[in-house]
């Protein structure tokens, strides 16, 4: 069994990835990250680079975990991704990290964590990001 936590380098990605990170410890799971962009844009700041992702492997390790990093970028959609490895994974819970939208960008976007809380197999722990939970 396993914690699978959407991530990306942003203040709400760093809340869920604290959060997923205690959740592991206390569940005694495997903690799956899973750091995914549609490879839309030239330059696109969701994506982790090869020096951030030997941070965020540096950092799990300490943590005493058994962890997975999962990074794709080409074309995959990030809530498909996230879904995908719960279900292989048989997770016993997803985190994500959720941000304001507008009403219009919701409608014109379509919605990540929405789709991850509709479709998921297994309960879905969505936070806002901030120091207080």
């Amino acid at each position: 069994m396993s914690i699978v936590v959407g991530y990306i380098p942003s203040p709400e990605g760093e809340t869920a990835l604290a959060r997923a990170i205690e959740e592991a410890q206390r569940r005694d799971a495997k903690l799956v990250v899973v750091n995914s962009s549609k490879g839309d844009q030239l330059v696109d700041d969701r994506l982790i680079d090869a020096k951030q992702y030997h941070e965020l492997e540096s950092r799990l390790a300490e943590t005493g975990l058994d962890f997975w990093i999962e990074r794709q970028s080409q074309g995959v959609d990030a809530a498909d991704q996230i879904l995908q490895v719960a279900e292989a994974q048989r997770a016993q819970l997803i985190v994500i990290g959720l941000r304001k939208r507008s009403a219009m960008g919701k409608f014109l976007m379509g919605s990540v964590a929405q789709r991850i809380l509709l479709q998921a197999g297994c309960p879905v722990l969505s936070l806002k990001a901030s120091n207080d939970w």
